[in-house]
């Protein structure tokens, strides 16, 4: 589910940084609109969405055209696939935290080396550490929730999602849940087959091939990133860019 809003689990190898907008914060919507889920918050907008997505888009995608042209080459965003609506729900910020409140989850640092791990109860963390993503703050001194969870305690969650039907051969799947703040996101690295799904609030990808290595200050966040060096690119520097809305999935 989400990283803020996505599952992750066993795409082409690339590296990739996205800056999440999550479950934690639709804030460009205002307040109090249906459908999500309870986590939204009131605020201007912490960023626009790119003007134009460069990644394809497939609702009608066969397993033998996923391995043929998308799985080993290129990246593709996959609608319609699946029903997760019952996962959805169970999401909210009502249920996930009546379910998982008091569970003790692991929150990693935004720097490119992840140095710091924090251990808290999940309620603790939703209530005072989800919020949008400070474009000063260094990314040691930037928390979130992805990827450290322990699968046995949130087994009774996974249990209701259902991943896409592609897997590649000599591959396993892992789930990886998280949520983040509006704006916040891991910095660029490399990442062998997977699939993120978003749940809540929407995903904002920018991916290089495994050839370019992009200029990235190692303590700087993805949304610092972004503002500060991302408008200094020339067309050829730029990376692939996307924003992946909640329901679709990106392998």
């Amino acid at each position: 589910m989400p990283r803020g809003g996505g599952l992750m689990a066993p795409g082409a190898r690339l590296l990739f940084l996205l800056a999440v907008w999550t479950l934690a914060a639709l804030a460009r919507h205002g307040t109090g609109k249906a459908g999500d889920g309870g986590w939204q918050r009131p605020g201007p907008a912490v960023l626009a969405e790119e003007q134009r997505c460069a990644v394809e888009r497939r609702a009608d995608l066969s397993y033998s055209e996923f391995v043929q042209h998308y799985a080993f080459s290129r990246p593709v965003i996959l609608q319609g696939l699946t029903d997760n609506s019952r996962f959805r729900a169970l999401c909210s910020r009502e249920r996930l935290l009546a379910s998982f409140g008091d569970s003790v989850v692991r929150l990693s640092t935004a720097n490119t080396y992840s140095y710091r791990k924090v251990d808290l109860p999940f309620q603790e963390y939703v209530e005072h550490l989800l919020y949008p993503q400070d474009p000063t703050s260094l990314g040691n001194d930037t928390l979130y929730f992805f990827g450290d969870n322990n699968f046995s305690e949130w087994a009774s969650l996974f249990q209701h999602y259902s991943p896409p039907p592609f897997s590649l051969l000599g591959t396993t799947t892992a789930y990886s849940f998280g949520i983040a703040g509006a704006g916040s996101g891991v910095p660029f690295h490399w990442h062998g087959p997977g699939f993120s799904e978003v749940i809540y609030g929407r995903k904002r990808w920018f991916l290089y091939p495994p050839e370019k290595t992009p200029e990235f200050h190692p303590n700087k966040t993805t949304l610092a990133w972004l503002q500060d060096m991302y408008p200094t690119l020339a067309p050829s520097a730029r990376p692939l860019e996307c924003t992946v809305q909640a329901g679709a999935v990106f392998p």
